[in-house]
């Protein structure tokens, strides 16, 4: 029994130190010393012997197993120091390597555009507010001075939510008007950019969905003067000195006067293209005095204050500023298109 000891003594040495990874190494723990390993199959063999032999190779025997479980140990460390190793090597870094360069971003064209804006409004004094995308037809319609039965009111132009009209996608940011005087101190002086949807077709110069920038004066004394000076200034901040710009008579309900403001079309000069549809002219935005009606059902004496209030499409601004002359490709997000600007 002594010599089979030995034999156990030496192939375990052997193999435990050729082991190449964790799992051929486990799987001699268990051929060595599980229950049914080579050791315990010797064990078995000790009923054989006398009484004076069994304490001698019972000791041989539990001096080997310890033998074999320090060699699996110092070899399991070395494994794991080994694979250590390779790991490190695999995932060094070069640090002399030249590095890969990652493009970077900048703003939408659009948005471009919109952060002049804010600027050129901060400076005259206005505050920048937000509201719900999500509105009640009262404030996009009714606190308007838009009665029921407008064409603006149809459901072929509007997105609606519930079947009594009730709620709705805005169709104009107008509605941060009735907020804003409904909860701001007196004077106002404001600016509310945001997305708006309307049912419009697809074409160069529409889309169903936009942006739109409304702005609005409210104070003791202030004229349509106020108002055509104050547009001009943001017109030739935008686009350069000396921009053409008209102002033409219009009807909005929540406006009186009301007018509508074009800028001469960038891509013709004013001769006439598919940009501005043969007229030579653009129409940037619609703008008039805020109606009476409307002060006066936000709580305003209409014969102490008055007020001017204007709604802009960003896009056409951004078509001007950049010479884009297909709103849809504001839209689209085509990376050759972005990056030219």
């Amino acid at each position: 029994m002594k010599e089979m000891l030995e034999a156990l003594r030496a192939a375990s040495r052997q193999a435990i130190d050729e082991a190449v990874d964790l799992d051929a190494l486990e799987a001699l723990r268990v051929k060595y010393l599980g229950k049914k390993g080579e050791l315990t199959a010797i064990l078995k063999q000790m009923g054989g012997l006398s009484a004076e032999e069994r304490p001698v190779m019972g000791q041989l025997a539990n001096q080997l197993r310890a033998e074999i479980e320090a060699a699996i140990d110092r070899q399991r460390t070395e494994l794991g120091r080994v694979m250590l190793e390779k790991k490190l090597e695999a995932e060094a870094l070069d640090v002399t390597l030249p590095g890969v360069e990652q493009p970077s971003g900048h703003k939408h064209p659009m948005y471009n555009v919109l952060d002049q804006i804010k600027d050129i409004f901060i400076g005259m004094g206005f505050e920048i507010v937000d509201g719900p995308e999500v509105e009640l037809a009262d404030y996009n319609f009714t606190k308007l001075n838009i009665d029921e039965g407008h064409p603006s009111r149809d459901w072929t132009d509007t997105f609606y939510f519930t079947k009594d009209g009730r709620i709705l996608l805005r169709t104009q940011t107008s509605p941060m008007q009735v907020h804003a005087m409904e909860t701001k101190p007196l004077p106002i002086r404001m600016i509310a950019p945001g997305r708006v949807y309307r049912k419009d077709e697809v074409d160069a110069t529409h889309s169903p969905m936009f942006h739109q920038i409304e702005g609005m004066v409210i104070d003791k004394g202030v004229t349509m003067a106020d108002l055509k000076a104050t547009l001009n200034l943001v017109v030739e901040k935008i686009y350069g000195k000396g921009t053409v710009t008209r102002f033409r008579p219009h009807h909005f309900p929540f406006t009186e006067p009301s007018c509508e403001l074009d800028i001469q079309c960038h891509k013709c000069g004013g001769k006439g293209c598919p940009t501005c549809k043969g007229e030579g002219w653009i129409e940037v935005l619609g703008a008039g005095m805020v109606h009476p009606k409307v002060l006066s059902g936000c709580g305003i004496d209409p014969d102490v204050y008055s007020g001017w209030a204007f709604g802009m499409g960003l896009e056409r601004l951004a078509m001007g500023e950049y010479k884009i002359t297909d709103l849809r490709l504001i839209f689209e997000n085509d990376v050759r298109f972005l990056e030219q600007f």
